[in-house]
């Protein structure tokens, strides 16, 4: 019976729920997208790289190819600013990584709801001559 006692002190020692944080405002930051052929992610973090949100097309709901288009692309913005919308960003660096279908719907996103862009840089990875490249696909 004792046993019992401390189980239950335990797990409602465990259930009990701690502050949440005050999050600071935080007005500018960046947004990374990463575009693949076959998904969308974007992560939001402030100017030290800290994240403040990330979301993903298949977060989203999105199933198969509908992941790497411009429109699923639009919806993980908003997504993801529905997120961190007590931070208040208004501003925002954008750094894109890939060659996907949702490099500029995300870019377009962020103007649509009401975020500033104020630079946008490719840092897609681009081999200067270095490793072989794969063999061509056999169809």
């Amino acid at each position: 019976m004792a046993e019992k006692k401390t189980t239950n002190s335990v797990a409602a020692k465990r259930n009990t729920k701690k502050k949440a944080k005050a999050k600071a405002a935080i007005s500018h930051g960046k947004a990374y997208v990463q575009a693949t052929y076959n998904n969308t992610i974007v992560t939001l973090t402030d100017l030290n790289g800290n994240v403040l949100g990330w979301s993903s097309a298949g977060s989203s709901g999105f199933k198969g190819p509908k992941k790497a288009t411009p429109y699923a692309a639009s919806v993980v913005v908003k997504n993801v600013l529905d997120k961190i919308a007590e931070i208040g960003l208004k501003e925002v660096n954008v750094y894109i990584s890939g060659v996907g279908q949702g490099r500029e719907g995300a870019i377009r996103a962020f103007n649509a709801n009401g975020v500033n862009v104020l630079t946008i840089k490719d840092i897609t990875p681009i081999p200067h001559n270095g490793c072989r490249p794969p063999r061509p696909r056999r169809v």
